[in-house]
């Protein structure tokens, strides 16, 4: 896994990001689903660009993450940039159960979780560098 790889996960974070802001009015199921990816993406870009081996080794040797190992690297990640990355990642986990799997999340619960989302692509985007310049601007 390398750098070239954590790149690539920011920059489909950042993609995931402006979709899900997009649909956030319109279809807060589908945003949901979106912001959650971004904010599941940044997770996989920042385990491979902090180099959280034990993590990767085992993702690597099963073929897929599962929902322990990203919360395994958010703890790791949190340790090392700050705690406000795990309440990020609640955030983002509220908006994949309730917000996509049960649907019970209005356009107003889903966009009080933006920010968090977007903190996190922009944190890793300035770790690890690539999306577009602009997308730091909201």
């Amino acid at each position: 896994m390398s750098a070239a790889e954590a790149r690539e996960r920011v920059e489909l974070a950042l993609r995931y990001l402006e979709e899900g802001k997009a649909l956030v009015e319109r279809d807060p199921v589908q945003a949901s689903e979106k912001l959650y990816k971004a904010a599941e993406e940044t997770v996989k870009a920042l385990a491979v660009h902090l180099g959280l081996s034990d993590i990767l080794e085992k993702v690597e040797k099963r073929g897929r993450w599962t929902a322990t190992d990203l919360e395994k690297a958010v703890e790791a990640v949190a340790e090392k940039i700050g705690d406000w990355f795990s309440a990020a990642w609640d955030a983002a986990w509220t908006l994949h159960v309730w917000g996509f799997h049960e649907a019970k999340l209005d356009s107003k619960a889903v966009e009080l979780r933006v920010r968090r989302v977007e903190r996190m692509v922009t944190e890793a985007m300035k770790l690890v560098g690539g999306g577009a310049p602009n997308a730091r601007s909201t």
